[in-house]
């Protein structure tokens, strides 16, 4: 069976079994569904962008891996007291996003992201311009 991060997904399960779930317009419906709203669950996923994320998110059960593994893309963070910014710029460059951080990104070339996410509670917010 071929599997790839940009057609399938990955979510490790509390007891750190793995199950490989679709990228479909339902996963996200499916996290919430057969995972208890996902909670002590990450997922592991890879995105491509081409402009910049139009939100912030913030996941409040626990740190956020994100790896860049193409292109050119800066990772903004915003805490209640710091705000400050990481750039990623070649193939393997990674950020540890806080639990409880709200972050967003500028994309400078067309970028791979590949997250790891503990998603149970994840809150967004639109990205004012």
């Amino acid at each position: 069976m071929n599997t790839s991060l940009f057609t399938d997904f990955v979510v490790v399960k509390p007891d750190q079994t793995s199950k490989i779930e679709s990228a479909d317009p339902m996963l996200y419906e499916r996290l919430e569904t057969d995972y208890k709203g996902f909670k002590g669950c990450q997922l592991v996923s890879c995105y491509e962008f081409e402009k910049d994320w139009d939100i912030w998110e913030m996941h409040p059960k626990g740190d956020e891996i994100v790896v860049l593994m193409s292109g050119k893309a800066s990772l903004f963070f915003e805490t209640d007291t710091d705000t400050s910014e990481m750039l990623l710029s070649k193939p393997g460059d990674f950020s540890i996003v806080p639990k409880n951080t709200w972050h967003t990104a500028k994309i400078f070339t067309p970028s791979r992201l590949m997250f790891i996410t503990p998603g149970e509670g994840t809150q967004t917010k639109k990205v004012i311009t």
